[in-house]
């Protein structure tokens, strides 16, 4: 008897965690929920490439100064 108590509280409670599990899974694949998540990865990407690109224009800055290369050009300086 105790051993079918057993199995039966264990099926309930698997059958229980499974069932939040898939109704989680179910909102986090909703069309708002995508369109929430893509769009963070897209500022977060963003937000890199930018910070790349800005700590690029200081690396060259300090690499003229320390060469003694002359300014940068007009199209440099758009870069900026």
């Amino acid at each position: 008897m105790i051993r079918r108590l057993f199995w039966l509280v264990l099926g309930g409670t698997l059958g229980a965690w499974a069932a939040f599990r898939l109704k989680r899974l179910m909102r986090a694949l909703t069309p708002q929920a995508l369109v929430h998540q893509a769009s963070g990865v897209g500022q977060t990407v963003r937000g890199f490439t930018d910070d790349v690109r800005n700590a690029m224009h200081a690396r060259e800055d300090e690499l003229r100064d320390a060469l003694g290369l002359d300014a940068p050009t007009e199209t440099d300086k758009d870069h900026h």
